[in-house]
């Protein structure tokens, strides 16, 4: 049973020991591909492999199809858009994620940009301060359950929008439910999105919701860029003077925010919310952990194709 380890950005090495540690007590054979440059590189290792464990490597139907004995695919993280999921499911492949491994990671970020935002990006000039600030939480999984406990240290008032996760479940963590997004931006002066980007949220963060928001708003995006219109952005930032936009998630038209929003605009050179040691290692031996258990025992829990 061979276990390939496929990953443009290699793993730490102490994640890649724990890998090993998980792939090899259990009996199977382990195999890395790293900093490859050429797809053909990665569908020349698929063709014996039984499992793949990637970060944010693309596995489509192209490399679905080299991998004749391929059984499992784990992406190491949250996100899974970088596998073709219905090319999988067609070719009898189950996909599985690592929920909750990157969470703090994530929620970390969030909080750093939160502050570094309302101290005017560092810039010399008098800012504003968390503390008292309602905060508003867009989606509460693993990330926006992390975002809440710290934001409760920070003496912000917490509140969550999610339409999945039944009110009970939320206020139960010291968290004010809304019952609706509308709500959550009107109530709150900073917003943290946290949602993923499906059929139904792509383009969903627009001009209508987002202008909903207080005076002197913030959004904090971490999630995906998918979900933002990033015209109706633009439009909104051109007409509220006080709004403010960080994200981890560089968007298409970074070039344009930068030149008109200086001093409200904000993007990471790269998507690093799950970029840390610890996120790292949690993740690899999760995934590891992940498909022992599939192979052995037939555990499908984190499966995320039907």
């Amino acid at each position: 049973m061979k276990v390939l380890v496929a990953t443009e950005k290699p793993f730490a090495k102490v994640a890649v020991d724990g890998i090993r540690k998980e792939v090899e007590g259990a009996g199977f054979e382990l195999a890395l591909l790293e900093k490859y440059t050429e797809k053909k590189q990665l569908l020349d290792a698929v063709a014996d492999a039984d499992a793949i464990i990637i970060r944010s490597d693309i596995v489509d139907a192209e490399v679905l199809a080299a991998a004749k004995q391929l059984k499992i695919v784990v992406r190491a993280g949250a996100g899974y858009d970088n596998v073709d999921l219905a090319a999988a499911t067609a070719a009898g492949v189950c996909v599985m994620n690592t929920p909750g491994q990157n969470s703090n990671a994530v929620a970390e970020l969030a909080l750093g940009m939160m502050v570094y935002a309302v101290r005017n990006f560092y810039n010399g000039t008098s800012g504003t301060e968390l503390k008292g600030k309602r905060l508003g939480i867009h989606a509460f999984g693993n990330v926006g359950r992390n975002v809440a406990r710290i934001a409760k240290g920070f003496g912000m008032e917490v509140y969550a929008f999610d339409a999945f996760c039944p009110a009970e479940v939320i206020e139960k963590d010291g968290v004010k439910a809304l019952a609706s997004a509308e709500a959550l931006y009107e109530t709150c002066d900073v917003v943290s999105l946290h949602i993923p980007a499906t059929a139904e949220t792509k383009n969903s963060i627009n001009y209508a919701l987002l202008n909903k928001m207080p005076k002197g708003a913030l959004l904090v995006n971490t999630a995906r860029k998918e979900v933002i219109n990033e015209a109706e952005m633009v439009k909104l930032m051109e007409e509220r003077t006080d709004f403010k936009y960080v994200t981890d998630i560089m968007p298409a038209n970074h070039a344009e925010m930068m030149e008109k929003f200086a001093g409200r605009y904000f993007a990471t050179p790269k998507k690093m919310g799950a970029q840390t040691a610890e996120a790292n290692i949690n993740a690899g031996i999760a995934a590891a952990s992940q498909i022992v258990d599939f192979i052995k025992n037939g555990n499908e829990r984190f499966r995320v194709n039907k």
